[in-house]
């Protein structure tokens, strides 16, 4: 495989490597099947409000690379996972245009030559931009070419963040004095789309917690969302599973209750439809 620009050449064999060392596949086989052409010259790409590019076009397992190797260019760098759909517009024995539309509302034109390389630009594209093994994708190979000053995973912690405002002055925090972040859900089992620190009425236990979490669908528990600077809160659940026979659970009341104070009125607005509330009483 011959390459115009050292640097395309060298991202490739990267990408290569380090599916071979992460994986255990053979350089040759993890995306060889999916990419009939790797490299084409002559390719024209239009974008709205730009000027056309003509260049070579490199197809990676993740990339399309498009490069006109002069000065002062920019070069195209598409994942095929933000590739939308592809339109074919074929042109005879002229080859024919594809109209690339991304996920991110881009629209990019490649104007190909012939027919037969037409025909297998797109089929790699489409294939390239439908991987259904989530192992294969880019952020399982990715690896930075810079070193790592920081982990981003701990950067943001929700317990330090939660305790600088217990510290404030601001009377404002005094309200948050009546809540508590519970962390009692690290490997994600009593609900697998929550994070694992949640911010939850202070006065409920964890047993309090799990009892009205197995009660909603999926686990999602009330927990709080938003908080007015006048007190009011917003909390946000999942619908709960009455049932056909109207059940009720005695800790997720308890968990709701427990926010108002005395005097006080609060609000349950259903967010679904008239008829996934009548099915959910069926399940």
């Amino acid at each position: 495989m011959e390459f115009k620009t050292q640097y395309v050449k060298d991202i490739y064999q990267q990408f290569k490597a380090k599916a071979a060392d992460q994986f255990g596949l053979k350089p040759a086989m993890e995306f060889a099947e999916l990419i009939l052409i790797p490299k084409l010259d002559g390719v024209v790409m239009h974008r709205p409000f730009q000027k056309p590019v003509d260049g070579t076009l490199c197809i990676t397992g993740h990339h399309l690379i498009l490069s006109s190797r002069k000065e002062g260019v920019e070069e195209l760098w598409l994942l095929h996972h933000n590739v939308d759909m592809v339109d074919k517009k074929p042109n005879g024995v002229l080859g024919g245009s594809l109209i690339i539309k991304c996920k991110d509302f881009r629209i990019i034109q490649l104007d190909i030559n012939t027919p037969d390389e037409f025909s297998k630009v797109a089929t790699t594209i489409e294939n390239l931009s439908s991987l259904d093994e989530p192992i294969k994708l880019y952020p399982f190979f990715y690896r930075p070419m810079f070193t790592i000053l920081e982990d981003g995973w701990t950067a943001f912690r929700p317990e330090t963040e939660y305790s600088q405002l217990h510290s404030s002055p601001d009377p404002a925090i005094l309200i948050l004095r009546n809540w508590k972040l519970a962390v009692l859900d690290r490997e994600f089992t009593i609900c697998p789309t929550y994070p694992s620190a949640v911010v939850v009425p202070k006065s409920v236990d964890d047993e309090t917690i799990i009892a009205a979490a197995n009660f909603r669908e999926g686990g999602r528990f009330p927990v709080l969302s938003y908080r007015h600077d006048g007190g009011s809160v917003l909390m946000r659940s999942s619908q709960p599973m009455t049932g056909p026979n109207s059940k009720r659970c005695k800790e997720d009341e308890r968990l709701i209750n427990s926010v108002l104070g005395p005097g006080k009125r609060g609000y349950i607005i259903d967010t679904r439809t008239q008829t996934l509330a009548q099915s959910a009483k069926t399940c």
